[in-house]
C-alpha cells in the first residue's frame, strides 16, 4: 500500500510537506519521517473502492418492505 504522510509544523507558519510511503497495511503508522526524523503523521484520505468478482449468492443491499405492506401495522399507512 502507498500512504501518504505529512509533516507535523512544530510552530505555527511552518510549512506542512506531503510525500508517500509503501508499506504494507500490517505496518504500524510512521510517526518519524525515516530520513529526518522530522515528526509526522499519517494523512487519511478518501479513495475508489473496487469489488471484483460476484458470488453465486450475492443479493443487492436493499432495503425492502415485507410483502404486502410497508410494516407500518396490521392496517397498513397507506404506503404504495
Amino acid at each position: 500500500m502507498i500512504y501518504l504522510y505529512e509533516t507535523v509544523p512544530g510552530t505555527k507558519g511552518d510549512e506542512v510537506t506531503r510525500f508517500e510511503i509503501k508499506q504494507s497495511m500490517h505496518d504500524k503508522a510512521f510517526t518519524h519521517h525515516p530520513e529526518t526524523g522530522d515528526p509526522i503523521r499519517r494523512v487519511i484520505v478518501g479513495g475508489m473502492g473496487f469489488i471484483t468478482g460476484k458470488s453465486a449468492n450475492s443479493r443487492p443491499a436493499v432495503s425492502r418492505p415485507p410483502r404486502g405492506g410497508c410494516g407500518c401495522g396490521s392496517g397498513g399507512c397507506g404506503h404504495r
